[in-house]
């Protein structure tokens, strides 16, 4: 169910025998896609292809007229060099009509004045710091940023009698974004911060950092730091110096908890409050038919964040190609995507007119077992939660 790009001699044959066959069909729309499908990202980029590749199968692969080809370029992970050199590469020799993907901001934020030089849309499907969308007048976001998910989680502490925390994040864009959100929402509503850290982007070791926690008791510790490695890391480490047992509470944005990380989580992660805009145990019929299909198409797999990502991007972009009548022209896409709204697997959602970001809903989650596998349950809703680091 792969939907890949011929090149050569066979596309050369299709071409012509198109153009023999009569009159002149819409040309075919080209969206190339920067993710990171090798190094230790690679499971991001996998996860928002395989949201892509599962909307074309749904949905087919030609929307108002226009057949789809997808162009994929590797970005290797965190690289925005490579970034910016696979984007020049696809808007001056692909002759791409739309930029998509970008599961890191430092590669998204790379390819941005591309974007604005060529006037070219440029869809983010995960990366998540705040000021992304404020790079380049023709970028939109499906995805989330980390200020959604601090401020939900910063309300819900003190809705919930938490007074003081301690702040660790990784000690990049998003991790800033969270830091700084979750302090000011959480300061403002009458908690105490008590302490703060940045740790290195990727460590194996967080005891120096949680022996600061330790010693600061805090009622709870807000964390934010890549999901995968890092993320397990951060877990096990703190269930073995057994802060949970000295009563802190550990709390963050909904990606280090998401469904690719909980079995490496195991039981460390019992009991963690996150808040996100998406679980795979959502209950809606729209999720449980996405959780379906997904299982089918990649048995080994499970849906994430990412794929939604990769899904709703291409529900954008087929969208606005039905509202512009195929016209994919920059001003003409970004005017109509602007307001658009629909029902994705992860509920109600919009592109901000304004900010040209993702409104959604916050849930607030809790990690526990479900007929014996962990899932983050959701019990309480944020509804329709614009980017509060563009609301200051």
């Amino acid at each position: 169910m792969k939907f890949r790009t011929i090149f050569g001699a066979a596309a050369l044959a299709i071409g012509t025998a198109a153009l023999a066959a009569g009159p002149a069909q819409a040309k075919d729309l080209k969206i190339g896609l920067v993710l990171s499908m090798s190094g230790p990202f690679s499971d991001y980029g996998k996860q928002i292809q395989n949201g892509i590749d599962l909307f074309m199968a749904e949905h087919g692969d030609t929307v108002a007229g226009r057949k789809i080809q997808l162009i994929v370029k590797d970005d290797t992970g965190m690289a925005p060099a490579v970034a910016k050199r696979q984007a020049q590469e696809l808007l001056i020799k692909d002759k791409v009509d739309i930029l998509a993907g970008f599961d890191l901001t430092p590669n998204a934020m790379s390819v941005a004045p591309l974007a604005t030089e060529a006037k070219v849309p440029m869809i983010i499907m995960n990366a998540a710091t705040s000021s992304i969308t404020e790079k380049s007048p023709y970028i939109a976001r499906v995805s989330m940023t980390l200020p959604q998910g601090s401020w939900a989680i910063a309300q819900w502490a003190r809705k919930n009698d938490i007074q003081s925390a301690y702040i660790l994040v990784a000690d990049y864009g998003p991790g800033h974004d969270a830091q700084d959100q979750f302090k000011k929402t959480f300061t403002e509503l009458g908690g105490k911060i008590v302490g703060e850290v940045r740790t290195p982007v990727s460590t194996p070791d967080y005891k120096p950092f949680l022996e600061r926690v330790k010693d600061s008791k805090p009622d709870a510790l807000f964390f934010f730091v890549p999901p995968g490695a890092s993320m397990v890391a951060l877990a096990k480490e703190f269930k073995n110096m057994g802060l949970d047992k000295q009563g802190i509470r550990v709390m963050g944005p909904g990606d280090m908890t998401d469904e690719n990380s909980l079995p490496a989580l195991g039981d460390a992660a019992l009991g963690m409050i996150t808040a996100f805009h998406y679980s795979a145990a959502h209950d809606s019929p729209e999720n449980k038919a996405f959780v379906a299909a997904y299982a089918k198409a990649y048995p080994d797999g499970h849906p994430n964040f990412m794929s939604i990502g990769g899904y709703d991007g291409m529900q954008l972009i087929y969208k606005v190609l039905e509202a512009t009548k195929g016209d994919a022209g920059g001003d003409a896409f970004i005017a109509a995507a602007k307001g658009m709204k629909w029902e994705s697997p992860r509920g109600p959602i919009q592109i901000d007119p304004e900010t040209r970001d993702i409104i959604q809903n916050e849930y607030i989650r809790r990690i526990e077992r479900v007929d014996g596998q962990l899932q983050n349950v959701e019990f309480f809703t944020f509804e329709a939660v614009k980017d509060p680091g563009k609301q200051q």
